[in-house]
């Protein structure tokens, strides 16, 4: 509401007298003040602040300098993270298995860069001074120099394993072992590498060059100074660090699951695509789900997906979508490849148009699970998703996960871009009210099933006539 309000203000003080227009002003003014927006803004203000103050970190914990790196893996975001490190001054070796993909890796962050010189944001000299920080490398010659390794391997819990076995053994034992993983058990990865006091996540957003969030994801065994270093690494990197615990998915992606897992049913019983992304949109995200994973790729959700599966476990409770892995067979795995939940004019392009093929398989999909399509509304597409979020960030909450409500709101804003106007999922909660929150989840356990199971947290808040941000406690991490 404040641009409005500004050229409302403007727009008095042209047309009326000078203390009318002035009276006028300050009218607007205080109506921005005592705004649900004004208030969510000053939420997430001292939110932030709050996420470096982990309270089983001791203010006085002695957080050591980083003042070189190394990354394993030159893909899409083990390159990004090489990316972050050098332009915050930080030398990095990056490794890949063979110089092939090292060579990919090294094109695609020179093109990066290319873009960024495009965009007047950096000159061609300072792009070839801040290139010379990173080294490419086929070994780990040089890794018992760094003081932190970042792997950025795929998303398979053998192949991490592996790497932290040889990382725990190329490292001197005071290197910080940190995992990209979005979802999978940091404390296995840290006794695979026989040192887990030193290991923790650093979950980096994609693009990770760009993506100011860091999840800080602390182990069983991570010492609190390895916490320390790594917060105090994340500003210096130019991202705001939340530590959360150690559950499959974390704090981010263990509550996208839900939202994910709404934005498919609703496309299952009746709304489109382009439907559900605009809504999201219109509500104030950058992007809307299906837009997400075509710009992510489809093929990275499938292999979790694989994964869980062979290991007899979901991403969320109730039904699952086989939409998904259907285009993933079909090697329909987003913009890199020309399809995805859109189709696009090339391989890598950012032209989408609906594909009438989505809508065959959605009505495929309902008529397996016994579904009469329906008509949508807008409202309802909102609605689902935002009492999923809030919903299981309850849980999240009660079991420990994350220290404050606050830590998830920036997680959100910060990491998938939920609107800052509305504070972030469990301040967009507070404001909705948790009665008709939970309203909504009985609601839809009596329409949908039992997975829309309320949380403890979320019925004693309703009942006690609070909101989680009346909720003092703060849990031990």
């Amino acid at each position: 509401m404040a641009p409005d309000a500004a050229v409302n203000a403007i727009e008095a003080g042209l047309q009326r007298p000078f203390d009318e227009g002035s009276t006028r002003e300050r009218e607007l003014f205080a109506d921005c003040v005592v705004s649900t927006e004004s208030k969510a803004l000053r939420h997430l203000f001292f939110a932030e602040r709050e996420v470096a103050k982990v309270p089983a970190v001791p203010k006085d914990t002695r957080a050591k300098d980083i003042t070189r790196a190394a990354i394993v893996g030159a893909g899409t975001m083990g390159g990004g993270i090489a990316m972050t490190y050098a332009n915050a001054g930080i030398p990095v070796l990056l490794k890949e298995l063979d110089d092939a993909a090292l060579q990919r890796g090294l094109a695609t962050i020179r093109r990066n860069y290319d873009v960024t010189v495009s965009k007047g944001k950096m000159t061609a000299a300072q792009v070839d001074q801040t290139l010379a920080l990173i080294t490419p490398t086929t070994s780990y010659d040089e890794f018992d120099q760094v003081d932190i390794v970042v792997e950025a391997v795929f998303e398979n819990m053998d192949l991490k394993r592996t790497t932290f076995g040889e990382l725990g053994a190329v490292t001197r034992p005071d290197c910080v072992l940190a995992s990209n993983s979005s979802t999978l058990d940091i404390d296995e990865l840290g006794r695979a590498s026989a040192r887990p006091a030193q290991v923790l996540g650093h979950h980096f957003f994609s693009p990770a060059n760009v993506m100011r969030l860091l999840e800080i994801v602390r182990g069983r065994s991570t010492n609190t100074d390895v916490i320390a270093t790594s917060l105090k690494l994340a500003k210096r990197l130019g991202k705001v660090g939340v530590v959360v615990g150690n559950c499959f998915g974390f704090v981010a992606n263990r509550m996208l699951a839900y939202y994910m897992r709404e934005a498919y049913l609703l496309l299952e019983e009746g709304a489109s695509v382009d439907q559900i992304d605009r809504v999201l949109t219109e509500f104030g995200l950058p992007v809307g789900p299906f837009g997400m994973q075509d710009i992510a790729g489809i093929d990275v959700g499938a292999r979790i997906r694989q994964y869980l599966k062979s290991i007899g476990k979901n991403r969320a409770e109730g039904p699952q979508s086989d939409i998904p892995d259907r285009l993933f067979e079909m090697g329909r795995y987003g913009q890199k490849t020309g399809a995805g939940w859109y189709k696009y004019e090339a391989p890598g392009s950012r032209t989408r148009t609906p594909d009438p093929l989505i809508e065959q398989l959605a009505g495929e999909a309902a008529a397996r699970r016994g579904i009469t399509r329906r008509s949508i509304a807008d409202d309802e597409i909102v609605a689902r998703i935002t009492t999923a979020l809030a919903n299981e960030g309850a849980r999240v909450l009660e079991e420990g996960y994350a220290t404050r409500a606050g830590d998830i709101d920036v997680i959100y804003v910060y990491g998938f871009g939920f609107p800052r106007h509305r504070g972030g999922p469990m301040f967009y909660a507070d404001t909705v009210g948790l009665d008709v929150v939970l309203s909504r989840v009985k609601e839809y356990r009596s329409r949908f099933g039992d997975y829309w199971e309320p949380a403890p947290l979320l019925e004693r808040l309703a009942a006690e006539g609070r909101g989680f941000y009346s909720e003092a406690a703060v849990h031990q991490m």
